[in-house]
């Protein structure tokens, strides 16, 4: 790896909130390295990441760049090299990489692991596991154990088959294949045998003899009923309305049952039609408008469709229309941080599906969504939208519009981060000026706007653009991670 592509990547390990069972933060600590190179390759097995990391010279609470003295040149035990000998210790023997490099002036050791395979790794006849941020005895833990020993190679759920040995009269009358050449924009063939050759062609269906299968991406794309299929009827998407701004009462609850791509459009449709509208007056007559920007809503329900993980089971994509906010969740962790999501070209678990939903434009080009996102909550003046990742899902809260007094220090600063995301991958920098213009703070105020600054720049979030200029009134502003 280059030393740009060793920053990149420092900079998407530092945007992780805390430390995981795969990440380790250490200053110049090289004790019992051996040992957390077996927990965090085990947990990178577990946790289904390509890597683990370990990184010297970062402070492993706020993640800032210390730098280190730690030299991975240096001898272990009987005055073996440390690297080798530690290699020699790992059983099974594993892949790891070392970089060395610098950050911000700072020395940086980088340790890149491959995650246990099938068998756990031990260090000296042991095998650790990460527990949170703490490193433990595997064998504390069988039930981690039995996940390591059990793991199936990872599979492409698109490849997946949801329904076996059925006819072709029974592929027609399961999936709506007119909604295909629609999407297509292709005429739709008048004859049967055409109407099979795309479909095949498309991976939506398989040919087996005299029979067919239909594959998970056909079904869960264009199902006429996705219950008809067993395995996926979970993964319809639910619209939930609450009254008030919680749970305690339910309006209305609908879910869906086409599939994703031919049901979107009417998905939409009923998600707008559902939420609350705000009354605009112009100068001459009143006019209803929507209180959420509906592109920001299609583009997040996308996400939502093509980012879920589907091993989760027994759940699928779920939009929550409450009086304030509206929350968008799909099953499974981001593979990104949730701070990246701006400028970091996103990675899709369903290659797949994603390709074929950008194909009929259902979502937005890889990358640039929620840079849309983002825009159209400052368009609309809106609190900025929040990025969570849970235990087993990822969710997306867009709020309702409040004003400066009622927004608290962590909307501020979210709302900074974000603009700061947005001007840089527009080729810009934040300014006093533009947080005034994102805010609607008139220009007399700008005060308000520089303690927003100063309170994203304390949060580790932003940063400035030139730390020697003593000019506050013109200073530049970058996220961290430029």
């Amino acid at each position: 790896m280059t030393e740009a592509e060793l920053n990149i990547l420092l900079s998407e390990l530092r945007a992780y909130p805390n430390e995981t069972e795969w990440l380790e933060f250490k200053l110049n600590n090289d004790h019992e390295l051996g040992e957390y190179i077996s927990a965090l390759s085990n947990s990178a097995c577990i946790h289904n990441k390509e890597n683990a990391y370990i990184v010297f010279g970062i402070n492993d609470r706020n993640h800032r760049i210390i730098g280190t003295k730690f030299n991975p040149n240096i001898k272990g035990k009987g005055n073996e090299d440390l690297i080798p000998w530690i290699s020699r210790m790992l059983e099974p023997r594993i892949h790891f990489e070392v970089y060395q490099f610098t950050a911000e002036n700072e020395k940086i050791v980088l340790f890149k692991i491959s995650p246990a395979s099938n068998t756990p790794v031990k260090f000296s006849g042991t095998a650790f596991i990460r527990i949170g941020s703490y490193k433990k005895k595997l064998d504390e833990f069988p039930e981690k154990a039995r996940l390591i020993w059990t793991k199936k190679p990872a599979s492409s759920f698109e490849k997946g088959i949801a329904i076996r040995d059925i006819s072709s009269d029974q592929v027609l009358e399961l999936i709506d294949y007119p909604a295909y050449f629609d999407l297509m924009k292709i005429p739709l063939p008048d004859n049967r045998d055409a109407i099979f050759e795309k479909l095949i062609q498309e991976k939506l269906i398989n040919k087996k003899k005299d029979k067919f299968e239909i594959t998970n991406l056909g079904a869960i794309l264009f199902a006429k009923q996705l219950d008809s299929f067993e395995t996926l009827g979970r993964k319809a998407i639910r619209v939930i309305i609450y009254k008030g701004k919680n749970k305690l009462k339910t309006i209305k609850e609908q879910q869906g049952i086409k599939g994703y791509a031919s049901g979107f459009r009417g998905l939409i449709n009923y998600i707008n039609d559902q939420l609350p509208m705000n009354e605009e007056i112009g100068k001459a007559f009143r006019r209803e408008v929507k209180m959420f920007p509906e592109l920001a809503v299609r583009e997040l329900v996308a996400n939502a469709i093509i980012h879920q993980d589907f091993m989760e089971k027994g759940t699928g994509p779920m939009i929550e229309i409450f009086d304030d906010r509206v929350e968008i969740s799909n099953p499974g962790k981001p593979l990104i941080s949730t701070m990246r999501f701006v400028d970091h070209n996103p990675q899709s678990r369903n290659e797949k599906l994603a390709q074929f939903m950008r194909r009929v434009n259902i979502c937005e080009e890889r990358g640039s969504g929620i840079d849309k996102v983002i825009y159209e909550c400052e368009l609309y003046q809106l609190p900025a939208p929040k990025f969570i990742e849970g235990e087993n899902y990822t969710r997306v809260t867009l709020y309702a519009q409040k004003s400066l007094r009622q927004m608290d220090k962590e909307d501020k600063v979210r709302a900074a981060y974000l603009h700061a995301c947005l001007k840089y991958v527009s080729g810009e920098a934040m300014t006093n000026q533009t947080l005034r213009e994102r805010f609607g703070i008139e220009e007399k105020n700008y005060s308000i706007a520089s303690r927003i600054i100063s309170e994203a720049i304390k949060s580790g979030q932003i940063k400035d653009f030139d730390p020697e200029s003593k000019s506050k009134k013109h200073a530049k502003y970058l996220p961290f991670w430029a």
